[in-house]
């Protein structure tokens, strides 16, 4: 026996015990131990039956990480399962925590399974581009019907114990101890292989094509969804062995595909952003309880609520009792559209609300540990905020700025204590949006940072630690993805063609829609500040003759395209097709067909080049950071990777090529990163670049 997996008797019964620390992974050692105790139980004539528990927090939580890549070594999963089932004695899994992954897999292979109220189940192999590859695809439809499985394997969600009971999943809830109602149901427990019970067909043909509808709309362009359904359609018409070859057929492909590469690898790029250098647990960190909110409108609401639902204590300002009544009108509303959703209940929505307190006095502030400011993006308002926090802020609490483009160090200068002083840069809606871009400023004390870095955690955001720039990571680079799309519009390309292209690709929304979606006139005003002289014109003309035109995107119902009251359907518009046309003339451009790989690839391109150039510059920490501030911040794929897993995944040999042909064609739109250069010319990529780097 294995040190991961241990034995001991009880009367007339096993107990099988999985002992590896954190998650009971199924490691191989795991996998090699279970197989052993499966035949201790065959062999002896005086067990009846036997119960397969895990020490510590969890059930087993899945496969080993740490085993990703390798050659996967004998005893595999599948082989596991299988011998569990087809045992001649029943085994009954005593659940607590979590099953997910191999790990329910391996309880579906048991005879029954008891569980506490508090466990979870789930198979969460969709999120990694991959399917249930040890039989969960196959026994999941037998004992929880079709269209529940087909809901738990293609959302990947953790489903309660009480709903897996009602399932059927779960064959008893206990609220006693674990370990002797499972003992209990072991020494009465049928021989019921999941494998032979007979999938219910009823309803099934609906629940699939459902499910194909579901996928092809929400799961766009992905190809382990539909491997999952045909999974489940085999386990409806095949015996358990055949459905087994086709699961097994079916996840060689999804392995194969690239699509399950990307999303193992944003899946470590997200365990990797809190690893910040200098930071350690050893670093101190500040005490917060109470946060200060400055601001009540969309942003500052949204961050209120994001700091209420992690349990903290917030202050929220505002200039005038009108907009502060009508900001906590708000927050009300949206907690109660969660409740009627089922989100929360009347009991949660209360409980938050009674954490914010609205007032109209800076100097309620002054008890607050953090206080983030979200008020209107111009420099002179920001420091004058600074200015008044820096008076009444007791000594110690964190001053945030939720700029999005500013300076921190500009904003910090204007208090007399810049080492207090970091950036919050959340994404709207804040109380939804998981991003939260941390900005270091050149002063920013280390327990500051790593404070603000076990924030992001609390309030259930994925915090990415950025330098200061203008724009930091994400806004930075959008500036270069904009002006490509919107140049290829100039161009020849029709605005839908353009957001076609890109959301076929897997972005969330087209550019031109996004740009409606948040007001044409913002990024006017911004031009208007810069100067013609900084940016491409061409790029932007049209769309400034719109705005000038009162067409402001969606709050005007007018844009790029028009919008019907009521409805947020882009229509696309023959007026602005007239204006773009004139555009081009007075550009004297000649317009032709752009297809979608040309739009794809130069806004992507826009977006590697700056990213490249951001990472020289030690403004992202790691290449993986970028990509995982795109696919949370801006609506990338994450089957697509991030940005710069998908320039690797093409190769950058290829990337600086066509990098030098745009270069030569636009040279004042394409510096091509030296970064790029020395990486394609090593043959390198950014994923070994974040190697060397954590090496270091």
């Amino acid at each position: 026996m294995t040190q991961a997996v241990s034995t001991s008797r009880d009367g007339d019964l096993l107990i099988i015990m999985v002992n590896n620390p954190p998650v009971n992974a199924l490691s191989h050692a795991v996998r090699q131990g279970l197989m052993e105790a499966a035949d201790t139980l065959e062999a002896d004539d005086g067990l009846k039956a036997g119960v397969l528990i895990c020490a510590g927090r969890t059930f087993m939580a899945g496969a080993d990480i740490r085993e990703f890549g390798k050659p996967p070594q004998a005893p595999h999963l599948p082989e596991v399962v299988t011998r569990y089932e087809r045992l001649a004695k029943p085994v009954v899994a005593a659940i607590h925590g979590t099953a997910l992954g191999g790990g329910l897999e391996v309880a579906l292979g048991c005879h029954a399974r008891v569980a506490v109220a508090s466990a979870k189940i789930g198979l969460p192999e969709v999120k990694l581009g991959l399917l249930p590859g040890a039989g969960g695809t196959q026994r999941l439809p037998r004992l929880a019907g079709v269209a529940n499985a087909l809901d738990a394997m293609l959302s990947g969600r953790h489903v309660a114990a009480l709903e897996a009971a009602k399932w059927g999943v779960i064959d008893q809830i206990t609220e006693d101890d674990l370990l002797e109602a499972s003992k209990t149901l072991a020494r009465t427990a049928p021989l019921r292989p999941t494998g032979d019970i007979p999938v219910d067909k009823a309803g099934a043909d609906d629940a699939i094509a459902a499910a194909k509808s579901n996928a092809a709309k929400r799961m766009r362009g992905q190809f382990a969804p539909t491997q999952i359904i045909k999974c489940v359609e085999a386990a409806l018409d095949l015996p358990l062995e055949d459905g087994l070859k086709t699961e097994r057929a079916l996840f060689q492909d999804c392995m194969a595909n690239p699509q399950s590469a990307a999303l193992r690898h944003y899946f470590f790029a997200e365990r990797q952003v809190a690893r910040v250098p200098g930071i350690s647990k050893d670093t101190p960190r500040r005490d917060v309880t109470r946060v200060g909110v400055i601001g009540a409108g969309t942003m500052g609401g949204g961050i209120a609520m994001a700091c209420a639902n992690g349990g903290l204590k917030v202050m929220l300002l505002e200039m005038n009792a009108d907009a502060l009544d009508k900001g906590l009108a708000t927050i009300r509303k949206n907690y109660d559209a969660s409740a009627a959703k089922g989100r929360m209940t009347a009991d949660d929505v209360e409980d938050r609300m009674e954490r914010i307190t609205g007032t109209l006095d800076y100097a309620d502030l002054s008890a607050c540990d953090l206080i983030i400011e979200a008020v209107f993006e111009r420099m002179d308002v920001k420091k004058e905020v600074f200015g008044k926090l820096d008076k009444v802020a007791r000594a110690g609490a964190i001053l945030a700025s939720n700029t999005s483009y500013l300076d921190i160090d500009d904003i910090a200068a204007s208090t007399s204590r810049p080492s207090d002083v970091i950036g919050l840069h959340f994404f709207s809606p804040a109380n939804v949006m998981r991003l939260l871009e941390i900005v270091r400023g050149k002063a920013t004390a280390p327990d500051v940072l790593a404070t603000s870095i076990d924030l992001a955690k609390r309030i259930s955001k994925i915090g990415v630690v950025s330098g200061n720039c203008h724009g930091f990571i994400g806004n930075r680079m959008l500036r270069g993805y904009g002006r490509e799309a919107n140049l290829m519009v100039v161009e020849g390309a029709a605005p839908q063609d353009v957001d076609a292209a890109l959301t076929s690709f897997g972005m969330a929304m087209g550019p031109l829609a996004v740009g409606d979606l948040a007001g044409l006139d913002i990024g006017y005003m911004t031009r208007q500040s810069v100067g013609r002289a900084n940016y491409d014109t061409r790029a932007y003309d049209w769309v400034d003759e719109l705005v000038e035109a009162g067409r402001k995107g969606q709050k005007t119902g007018k844009g790029i395209y028009l919008y019907e009251p009521g409805n947020r359907r882009p229509i696309p518009d023959p007026e602005v097709d007239a204006i773009i046309e004139r555009a081009a003339e007075t550009a004297q451009i000649t317009r032709r067909s752009i297809g979608a790989d040309e739009i794809v690839e130069r806004c992507m391109l826009a977006l590697v080049n700056e990213g490249a150039q951001i990472l020289d510059e030690g403004i992202a920490l790691r290449a993986s950071d970028i990509d995982v501030v795109y696919v949370n911040g801006y609506g990338f794929p994450a089957h697509q990777g991030g940005p710069m897993h998908w320039a690797d995944a093409k190769g950058l040999d290829w990337v600086l090529d066509r990098l030098k042909d745009l270069a030569g064609k636009t040279p004042q739109n394409w510096a091509v990163s030296p970064l790029i250069e020395s990486l394609a010319k090593a043959g390198s990529s950014f994923a070994a670049y974040d190697a060397e780097k954590a090496k270091a």
